[in-house]
């Protein structure tokens, strides 16, 4: 709930794991599909890697093997619940491609024998970024959120014009009092709650259909 009184959905498990284009993805041939997919889900790949401690080049590479490891492997995944969810296993994949990038920083290991004052130090492996150790069930859910939001606001801006937008996004999203917005723009007040209401419903909607292709 914001200052204004407008509520936003954006339960953390709303992400959809959408089993119809994961059925599609089965079919290496059909791009449209594959577009889909990446676009739902790089961010959210992308912002947890970045907020384990890599930097932009290992994001990346990050977001490029992990949708390269779902491709490989999708065909063992199910969707049953036995078998964990999407998402869980998504959070999975991510975690073992990010883990691979810390081990990339290590340096190569010298044939010599350690000198004496290296010996009392934590070895390399040990001392780099753990994953496991940075709360990435944390991470992931909060990403998981806003990542939701951005794909439904996404596919509602078409819906709406370019001022109805503008007007929810500074109300709404920004926080900005109602009055302000309306002078600071132009517009009757009238106008500005118009387009709370008309993008806010809109929003809820895409997120409540987004939440029904949940496996």
């Amino acid at each position: 709930m914001n200052q204004n009184g407008q509520r936003m959905t954006c339960d953390s498990d709303l992400l959809p794991t959408r089993w119809s284009l994961l059925s599609r993805l089965r079919n290496w041939d059909d791009q449209a599909s594959w577009e889909d997919f990446f676009n739902t889900y790089w961010q959210l790949i992308y912002g947890v890697a970045i907020k384990a401690g890599l930097n932009d080049a290992e994001a990346q590479d990050v977001v490029q093997e992990t949708i390269i490891t779902v491709a490989k492997n999708l065909g063992q995944f199910e969707a049953d619940p036995a078998h964990g969810s999407f998402k869980g296993w998504l959070l999975h994949t991510t975690r073992w491609r990010i883990a691979d990038q810390f081990r990339k920083r290590l340096p190569e290991r010298r044939p010599v024998a350690r000198q004496q004052d290296e010996t009392a130090r934590t070895d390399t492996v040990e001392r780099i970024a753990d994953p496991s150790e940075c709360n990435l069930e944390a991470l992931w859910d909060v990403e998981w959120t806003k990542n939701l939001l951005a794909v439904a606001t996404e596919n509602i801006k078409s819906k709406v014009s370019p001022e109805e937008y503008q007007l929810f996004d500074l109300c709404v999203v920004r926080g900005n009092p109602v009055k302000e917005v309306a002078a600071r723009l132009g517009v009757k007040v009238w106008k500005v709650y118009f387009a709370q209401t008309k993008v806010g419903g809109l929003l809820n909607r895409e997120v409540r259909k987004l939440r029904e292709k949940l496996g």
